[in-house]
């Protein structure tokens, strides 16, 4: 793809807060109209990467595009996008309607105009009859959409959610993953949303960046990082991996790629530490030669029709299709 008609391009991008490299000289180019999640654990630079594009963190060095244009130094609101807050920073004293209209009235919008707009962005996101209510009155999945109606009003090319959804209960997370995929294809911008849960990135992204460290470790479709990861962070990181050293070195396997058999029928012999009954699956963590632990997620049927149990000696397999050589 080429970086012109992208949406958004990151260039050498580095931010140091004083000896500290939190983000270090990363380039990447976002596919456009996608939802890209920024994924990684605490401290990796997620944040850091996603406060420079909003403008709340000055850059340190490299710059940022968008639709071509080096928006690097300019404030916020000069730049196309827009920032929706972990903890949605609504204002306590303003209705629902007044909060959404906010953006507006700062750019001297008259009244009526604005709270037309506003009205436009609750119907949006379905909340047009708690237009006259204060966000104290409002469920934390309400005030959510209240902040993303407020983020959307300024028509951003791009929508920057920082951990929008840690805040609710899962059942919750899982109906607003939803809404925010189906609110992203319907205004069709860019939706670029920081993340430390694999199974928040994997339901909603188009594209997973995976940070450690202050770099990207793997960017790339969510399916294609989760079944082919190619460094041993990644793979265990995504989850749902072992990852293996063999002769050859390091690979990683699925853990429901492995299955159990007798001792003398596996590729490797193993040691049951535990056993993890999860519904549709059961998982049978083991212990092989060189110290390392091996799961293997068999499905409840088949685990019932063979059961083992802590200390079992057992076999290990798996087709040599489902193995994939690790880079680092």
């Amino acid at each position: 793809m080429s970086a012109n008609n992208s949406d958004l391009e990151l260039v050498s991008l580095t931010k140091r807060y004083g000896p500290t490299v939190a983000v270090d000289g990363i380039s990447h180019i976002f596919a456009p109209s996608s939802y890209t999640c920024l994924l990684g654990p605490s401290g990796c630079g997620k944040s850091s990467t996603l406060r420079m594009i909003a403008g709340h963190e000055v850059v340190s060095e490299g710059s940022i595009l968008l639709k071509g244009r080096d928006i690097s130094a300019l404030p916020p609101a000069k730049r196309g996008t827009a920032m929706m807050f972990q903890n949605y920073a609504l204002f306590p004293h303003l209705s629902v309607l007044d909060n959404v209209a906010f953006s507006l009235k700062m750019k001297g919008v008259d009244k009526a105009e604005r709270h037309k707009k506003a009205g436009e962005m609750l119907e949006l996101v379905d909340l047009t009859s708690l237009s006259d209510r204060l966000p104290a009155q409002l469920s934390g999945g309400q005030q959510q959409r209240v902040a993303l109606a407020r983020a959307l009003i300024t028509r951003p090319q791009v929508l920057l959610l920082d951990e929008p959804l840690s805040a609710l209960d899962p059942f919750l997370r899982i109906r607003m993953r939803a809404e925010l995929r189906k609110l992203q294809s319907e205004l069709g911008i860019s939706f670029l949303h920081v993340t430390h849960g694999q199974d928040e990135a994997l339901a909603l992204a188009d594209e997973v960046v995976v940070m450690n460290n202050a770099v990207i470790e793997q960017a790339g479709p969510a399916r294609e990082v989760f079944n082919a990861p190619k460094t041993k962070f990644v793979a265990q990181f995504m989850g749902g991996h072992n990852v293996i050293a063999l002769p050859e070195g390091p690979v990683a396997v699925r853990t429901d790629a492995v299955t159990t058999t007798a001792v003398e029928e596996g590729r490797i012999q193993a040691n049951v530490l535990a056993v993890e009954y999860q519904g549709t699956h059961v998982s049978v963590l083991t212990r092989i030669t060189g110290d390392q632990e091996v799961t293997a997620l068999i499905p409840d049927a088949a685990f019932f029709a063979k059961p083992h149990t802590p200390g079992d000696q057992i076999g290990l397999t798996w087709d040599q299709a489902n193995q994939h050589q690790l880079t680092a």
